[in-house]
């Protein structure tokens, strides 16, 4: 969009209409000390051709994932989209709808977001989905939040292998309302349940939720039943976290483990990594909980001449319209996001989902068994779905900026989230995709084979 100065002409009709006569009156209650005009370290104006000169050679300093061999995950995935979902959301229609305030006259908005919730019941296996929210870490805290809200409890038993973002945001969200965070640690990166007996030691009668994650931080597969039956023991609600949204193509959906919610992040699927977001929050449970959950729900319903149509069943939980009284504060969706996500699970189908998950974990277990004839390096992981640590012998920080020289991206060092985890220092948290060719693979071993 274009910036359109105004001239004088229009300025002194729009002063005139508002009873004020220059521009200055209008900052009339700004302190005056305030309004000095200091001088900022900024650089001159310049013409808006200098400027794209300017970006331009700024984004020269980019590695761009798409140009190199890329191995990073850690709840951000590099997964093709294909044209025709850019097509789509770019159209008026789709590109300019923001949220369905006036709902009636945004048949096509709610009807889009109909179908969104419905992929989401579907592939999580759960009875209900909200009508998205901003990513996947703050689905994870509006979780603990509506779990603390059913039970009436304030305590929270989570796994340190939940992604430690998604924990600090969880954090952010409880701490001014007094919940406690009770995080069990993780003993052995890429074993699933190492620590599951001390999460089922520490539910107790006071437990609001317990707080897991599958494929966990560490790219690791298994049942929790186990704590799903504890939970079910002391009334405390068992939420799922999956950042790999894709896993559930392949996975038994979490409703089918006894989650209570399912969050998900939906970044993989019609969203790109756009260096960190924007992404697109997955929130499902059971029908019995719908009125204490966040967001916004679209129903189906007929008019008066009997024809299908859409309308928003629950909204009044939002702040914008029960201010402190709302559920949540969290009071839009990623509208666009969410429709690139559907528009692309829609093209896949249900068929396609599951061939692009087993394609995901054939890749992974290709650069896995590659690596083991790497020597000096170990593979911690017993079950992974595209993704798993590796322990190296030495900083696996300095191995990965030794990569990035060589033009490949070679994965998340653990140290960066995890600074606490023993021997973090040398892990490396690497993920392969449909993206990741042969040759990717090859020349990533051949780098560790050369460098240790």
């Amino acid at each position: 969009m274009r910036y359109l100065p105004h001239n004088d002409e229009a300025i002194s009709r729009m002063l005139s209409e508002i009873g004020v006569s220059e521009v200055d009156e209008l900052f009339s209650d700004v302190p005056s000390k305030a309004l000095k005009n200091v001088k900022f370290n900024l650089p001159n104006h310049m013409s808006e051709l200098e400027v794209e000169r300017y970006m331009k050679n700024l984004t020269k300093n980019n590695l761009v994932a798409s140009e190199i061999p890329f191995f990073i995950g850690g709840g951000a995935y590099q997964h093709h989209i294909p044209s025709a979902v850019d097509h789509i959301i770019q159209r008026g229609e789709f590109l300019t709808s923001y949220t369905p305030y006036q709902a009636e006259i945004s048949q096509g908005t709610l009807q889009s977001l109909y179908e969104f919730q419905t992929q989401v019941s579907m592939i999580t296996g759960m009875e209900i989905a909200n009508a998205s929210m901003y990513d996947g870490s703050t689905a994870s805290a509006e979780a603990v939040l509506m779990a603390g809200r059913i039970t009436k409890k304030n305590k929270i038993v989570i796994t340190e292998a939940v992604h430690p973002q998604w924990i600090e945001t969880i954090k952010t969200f409880i701490n001014p309302i007094g919940m406690k965070l009770l995080k069990i640690k993780k003993k052995e990166p890429g074993k699933f349940e190492d620590n599951f007996g001390e999460i089922c030691g520490n539910i107790d009668k006071d437990t609001a939720c317990v707080v897991i994650q599958i494929p966990d931080f560490f790219g690791s597969v298994g049942s929790y039943t186990d704590i799903s039956k504890k939970c079910n023991e002391y009334g405390a609600l068992l939420i799922v976290c999956v950042t790999e949204v894709l896993s559930l193509g392949l996975l038994n959906p979490p409703g089918k483990f006894g989650a209570d919610i399912v969050v998900c992040e939906g970044q993989s699927l019609g969203v790109g990594l756009s260096f960190g977001g924007p992404y697109v929050g997955l929130f499902s449970t059971h029908k019995k909980y719908v009125r204490y959950m966040p967001g916004r729900i679209v129903g189906q319903t007929s008019d008066k001449n009997g024809k299908r149509g859409w309308v928003l069943t629950l909204n009044t939980r939002e702040q914008h319209i029960r201010r402190e009284k709302a559920t949540s504060n969290i009071c839009t969706n990623a509208g666009l996001c969410a429709l690139a996500f559907s528009i692309h699970l829609s093209l896949l189908g249900e068929t396609g989902f599951k061939k692009l998950a087993v394609v995901n974990h054939e890749r992974a277990n290709f650069l896995y068994d590659a690596l083991l004839l790497v020597k000096n390096i170990s593979l911690l992981n017993d079950s992974f779905f595209n993704e798993f640590v590796i322990s190296l012998p030495s900083s696996s920080k300095d191995f990965v900026e030794h990569a990035c020289r060589k033009g490949i991206m070679a994965g998340l060092p653990v140290e960066r989230l995890f600074f606490s985890l023993p021997n973090s220092k040398n892990m490396l948290l690497i993920a392969a995709t449909e993206l990741n060719t042969d040759n990717d693979i090859k020349k990533l071993v051949k780098l560790f084979k050369d460098y240790f």
